[in-house]
């Protein structure tokens, strides 16, 4: 088990830059419109044959939500038109009915997500269609670890829905919070009591939901110390197994709705970075573990247990216990990683409809990996998973010479190295305590698309992977 983070201020604001979040690599503005439905069912084919298929995890992106919450940066649709709903599943049943051929029958189904904006936009009736319809085309296993899962606005769903929620099969929750403090709710435009979301949460448990998780967001406008701590209080005594802090990145020039936001109820560099200490105390003193990037988990739940035993996974939807199996997304904007390949859906509604509309599958861009792609994705994979590098099995899989392939890596990664966030131990490249809340800027130093190009760009395997 990694060890659990250490906060250094000076260390965090030191390394404070944008970068990406690694829940693919490469990531998403690499895909190129070179990569359409043809090659989607190339990779589809391909992975059906390899030795041992992959068992398949589905991903639903439903994209309406009743109300703006301003610091979001989700693709997503305003409206309160529910009947837009309807139309939505039309589609969405188009493209299921395109997409579960392309998979051999055998391969199972283990994880089902959906996520949105607000999913719970549609009912439970329509939900529980769509998950008959899902079970219809696809093969979902009838595993005990089994997880089908949906994130849900507790402003818009009542205890009696998430009753039939869990008489459909959902075993799995993550609830949006980000601040109970009424001052910030109304600068963000997201006005939800302590009373509703706890009812939801007891309404989970109750419903037979094995796995709650809850949101949160540092950074917001009007955050203080003492409003932060009274929300972080509020839900760790309502213990859920699961918790996602983020961080708020105020990006108005890209996500329109951030523009409602006065820049000058932001908290300073200084302060956002007290409420992510603060959040690390209460959460680590309240027995959580801390997994990586933003999300802490019970010692006993299935992510620190996955991570403890070498089988965490990252990808488009956070992290995920469901380590081999090939993500398969429907719906706008969704992303599919189908062996080795990425493949997302149109980020816009009308694209997506047209395409369906004509028949086909919609995919507007993507990529195949490189055997570089592959080696450098799959040693980002186990850093963000399991806070280490594991240089020597590396080695051994791709018949490389680790100091030698990645010595431009290796020299960006010294800074890292002499402020102790990294060591070089047992075989493996390691984050210190200090380093676990930097490892987003230990993978960038591999991150071949984000270095100057080499002299040589010729992939210097051994052998093909």
């Amino acid at each position: 088990m990694p060890s659990q983070p250490a906060f250094d201020a000076e260390l965090l604001q030191r390394y404070d830059r944008p970068g990406p979040r690694y829940t693919s690599y490469p990531t998403a503005p690499q895909f190129n419109a070179d990569f359409g439905e043809e090659a989607l069912r190339q990779a589809a084919a391909a992975s059906n044959g390899d030795p041992i298929p992959r068992r398949l995890s589905l991903y639903l992106h439903v994209p309406f939500c009743m109300s703006p919450c301003f610091y979001c940066g989700c693709n997503r649709i305003i409206t309160r038109d529910l009947s837009r709903g309807e139309t939505y599943l039309l589609r969405l049943y188009r493209e299921i009915a395109l997409t579960a051929p392309l998979f051999d029958r055998d391969r199972e189904v283990i994880q089902l997500h959906f996520g949105g904006g607000t999913p719970n936009f549609l009912s439970p009736a329509q939900l529980g269609e769509l998950v008959d319809s899902l079970r219809h085309n696809f093969n979902f296993s009838g595993s005990s670890d089994r997880d089908i899962s949906i994130e849900l606005d507790p402003r818009f769903v009542n205890p009696d829905e998430v009753a039939e929620l869990g008489a459909i099969g959902f075993n799995r929750a993550s609830l949006g919070v980000q601040d109970f403090d009424p001052a910030v709710q109304e600068a963000v435009n997201r006005i939800q009591s302590v009373e509703q979301t706890l009812d939801v949460l007891r309404a989970c448990r109750e419903g037979g939901f094995r796995s709650i998780n809850v949101d949160l967001i540092y950074g917001l406008p009007r955050q203080t110390r003492d409003g932060f701590a009274r929300t972080l209080d509020t839900v760790l005594e309502a213990r859920p197994d699961r918790l996602a802090v983020y961080s708020y990145a105020h990006l108005p020039h890209m996500f329109k709705a951030q523009r409602q936001i006065n820049e000058a109820e932001l908290p300073s560099a200084v302060e956002k970075l007290g409420l992510l200490q603060l959040a690390i105390e209460k959460l680590t003193d309240a027995g959580y573990v801390y997994i990586g990037m933003d999300h802490f988990a019970l010692p006993d739940d299935d992510l620190a247990r996955a991570q403890e035993r070498g089988g965490l996974h990252r990808n488009f939807m956070g992290y995920t216990t469901h380590a081999d199996t090939d993500l398969v997304g429907m719906g706008v904007s969704a992303i599919s990683h189908i062996g080795d390949s990425f493949s997302q859906n149109p980020r816009d509604l009308p694209s997506w409809q047209i395409a369906l509309d004509e028949g086909r599958l919609p995919v507007f861009r993507g990529m195949r990996l490189s055997e570089d792609d592959q080696l450098r994705a799959d040693l980002i994979q186990r850093l963000m998973c399991q806070g280490e590098i594991p240089v020597s099995a590396l080695e051994r899989r791709y018949l490389v010479d680790f100091n030698d392939y990645f010595a431009d890596a290796l020299s960006r990664l010294q800074p890292l190295v002499d402020d102790g966030l990294v060591r070089f131990e047992g075989g493996a490249i390691r984050a210190s305590s200090r380093g676990r809340l930097l490892l987003r800027n230990i993978a960038m130093c591999f991150d071949a698309y984000l270095a100057p190009p080499a002299a040589d760009p010729t992939p210097r395997f051994s052998r093909s992977i």
